[in-house]
């Protein structure tokens, strides 16, 4: 009677001290109590059970189970919304911002078919379309999705990436599901709003001084208040050139940031191509002649008109040399070419430069792209 507490205790507090081991995730212990009495069978089934865990952790599934936890936790930190698709479009994971920006709780998002949410989300269908309608959206500019996040417009560019695999043993390739990535460009909107606004804010604040300078040069010019030699008018007709040229440029940023705006009128008439060439042309000479490069011109004697908005249909040519001249090297050549078809006049610029990397050829397009290691950034008119 007096042993038998101790007898009982020992083994408890050996089993207890195992335990705690095994919870710490060191599952090599094991416990030996000698006999066949009932702590001698509570030490088997431990141990088999220490095995097995033991087993397990050393297995492949424990260690796709570590990979996983990985996975999710760097999905879940990251600042921009994810979601992951299987092949039937069942949800099978989002991270805290993509939850966030559709506003459903995580529990009725993942584990349910896409199509379902669809129907009462208008985010969700968003952003399943372009699958559901079997286009391959990979690669493709996809446009801006405004969204409202935090009591304020948020915008996204939207990006899906199909997820192929080929099973081991087999040659073709098969669809496993889709990752939807939304990149946060809200504060990059933020900023091309008020750029524009600017630009168009200053250009039409410019106009009104550029005007009264005309007036009172033609009032100069009319005599009437005095006659003028000939070195004075010569300093009027300075000064009326550089009037007109202010106001041409003002005129063009008022119509760049109509064009930003997507309130641009066009008006498109008969053009003559070589015409628009030759205006870029001498838009563009001075800043050629500061790098000594020479234009190759390549245009056919007759060429057809086409319809097209002059003016600005000049901007996009006198851009695309502005960028080649940027980009050549000194005492370089930029190959500008117009051609004919039986449907279309095409005009093509070429530069000697360093040029795109083909990876990068895709996004040259895309809004706020800029290619990595670049020391300048060109503006690029994604026009029609």
């Amino acid at each position: 009677m007096v042993r038998l507490p101790a007898t009982i205790a020992g083994p408890i507090k050996e089993l207890t001290s195992s335990i705690k081991q095994i919870a710490a995730g060191n599952y090599s212990q094991r416990v030996n109590f000698e006999g066949h009495n009932e702590f001698g069978q509570l030490a088997a089934s431990f141990n088999t059970m220490a095995s097995k865990l033991e087993e397990y952790n050393n297995s492949n599934l424990a260690r796709l189970m570590k990979e996983k936890l990985k996975f999710e936790t760097l999905i879940n930190r990251m600042h921009d919304p994810v979601v992951g698709l299987d092949e039937n479009l069942k949800i099978i994971f989002a991270n805290e911002e993509a939850i966030k920006v559709i506003g459903i709780s995580g529990a009725d998002l993942v584990g349910k078919f896409a199509q379902e949410i669809a129907v009462r989300n208008d985010l969700v269908r968003t952003l399943i379309q372009d699958i559901m309608l079997g286009v391959n959206p990979a690669g493709q500019k996809q446009n801006t999705i405004k969204i409202n996040s935090d009591k304020k417009e948020c915008y996204f560019e939207k990006e899906i990436f199909p997820i192929v695999i080929t099973p081991e043993g087999e040659k073709e390739s098969r669809m496993i599901g889709h990752v939807i990535f939304l990149r946060n460009v809200t504060s990059y909107k933020e900023l091309d709003f008020a750029r524009t606004n600017f630009i168009a804010t200053i250009s039409h604040e410019f106009k009104t001084p550029i005007s009264s300078i005309k007036l009172s040069l033609q009032i100069i010019e009319n005599e009437k208040i005095g006659k003028l030699n000939s070195e004075q008018r010569n300093l009027i007709d300075s000064i009326k050139d550089d009037a007109n040229r202010l106001l041409k440029i003002t005129g063009e940023l008022l119509n760049m940031s109509q064009v930003e705006s997507g309130n641009i009128h066009l008006t498109i008439l008969p053009s003559d191509p070589k015409e628009m060439l030759m205006y870029s042309i001498n838009a563009t000479k001075s800043q050629a002649d500061q790098k000594q490069i020479k234009f190759d011109i390549d245009c056919p004697e007759n060429i057809a008109q086409v319809l097209a908005d002059n003016e600005k249909t000049a901007w996009v040519i006198t851009n695309l040399i502005s960028n080649a001249i940027r980009y050549s090297y000194d005492n370089s050549t930029v190959l500008l070419r117009i051609s004919e078809s039986a449907t279309k006049v095409s005009i093509s610029v070429k530069d000697t430069g360093q040029g795109i990397a083909p990876e990068y050829k895709s996004k040259i397009f895309d809004r706020y792209f800029r290619v990595p290691g670049t020391k300048r950034k060109a503006l690029v008119w994604d026009s029609p």
